[in-house]
């Protein structure tokens, strides 16, 4: 049985996110996520004024006439939800949890892609598969991808990003579009960045709360890792301390960013105390000008 609580939960979601789909994402999704192009259809006689380029001279050898391929644009796609629901992802200073963040920008997308025709499955995982929806189409298909996030209580205790886009990968044989939503508090899965991003159209979006940026000066604080367990006790209070952890976390972030940008693979950065409107749009625009 589903309560009433997480039911009222995925309408507001639906409401929210569908709104800004019909007033501002909808088409933008479609011009930035363009369809495969032309799929083999049939194949006809040869007319006079027809391509040769396009004889299929297998079937004409067997029939002894000149046959030629048709083919029509291919617009249907698939957009597969990989979504990090690691333990890092309950921390949230501004409002809403990482996890919340990755629920809403994860609704927006899949409603625009039913909006557009294309499928929508979903993958969540920690340093475990945790729950695999294959592609469907329709609304009602999505509300399930939301109550799935809402309601999923992983086993897992960390991360394992390339372990998810290796099933990603053994799951889905035609090309897609991938969408990794993540805090990305994991290494070594850049292999597997590599593969997917050259199999399928693999899109990064990189969620972060700035109280994980910048110490606050509170003095003593015991700081607990939500996926290791790990415990130390941090003295806030030294400006020096809060420097070195700033410079750390930029150093981490720049390194991010500078690897996505180096294996050619898209990123969008959200913030826990921001909308994700302006960064989306930018990304949307960006693709399209691109192609």
């Amino acid at each position: 049985m589903i309560s009433k609580e997480i039911l009222q939960k995925v309408r507001k979601i639906e409401i929210r996110t569908k709104g800004k789909v019909n007033n501002l994402f909808g088409g933008e999704y479609q011009s930035a996520f363009k369809g495969r192009g032309m799929e083999f259809s049939e194949v006809r006689e040869y007319t006079y004024g027809d391509d040769i380029r396009q004889i299929d001279w297998n079937v004409t050898a067997r029939s002894g006439d000149p046959f030629i391929k048709q083919f029509e644009e291919e617009r249907e796609q698939t957009l597969m939800l990989c979504v990090d629901i690691s333990p890092s992802g309950i921390f949230g200073s501004q409002g809403q949890s990482k996890m919340e963040l990755s629920i809403e920008i994860c609704a927006v997308l899949a409603f625009s892609a039913i909006k557009n025709g294309d499928k929508v499955g979903l993958i969540l995982f920690t340093n475990e598969i945790e729950k695999v929806i294959p592609p469907k189409k329709g609304r009602l298909h999505v509300l399930r991808l939301i109550r799935e996030m809402l309601t999923v209580e992983p086993k897992g205790t960390g991360t394992d990003i390339s372990e998810a886009l290796s099933y990603v990968n053994r799951l889905l044989n035609r090309r897609a579009i991938i969408v990794l939503a993540s805090d990305f508090q994991d290494d070594q899965y850049d292999r597997q960045l590599k593969i997917t991003n050259r199999k399928h159209d693999l899109v990064n979006i990189f969620i972060n709360d700035k109280f994980e940026d910048e110490l606050p000066d509170l003095g003593l604080v015991p700081l607990r890792d939500a996926e290791t367990g790990e415990e130390v006790l941090i003295d806030t209070s030294s400006e020096k301390v809060r420097k070195e952890y700033q410079k750390k976390r930029e150093k981490a972030k720049h390194q991010l960013r500078d690897q996505f940008l180096r294996m050619k693979i898209d990123m969008i950065e959200l913030e826990t105390s921001a909308s994700y409107i302006r960064p989306l749009m930018t990304f949307f625009r960006r693709r399209m000008h691109r192609y």
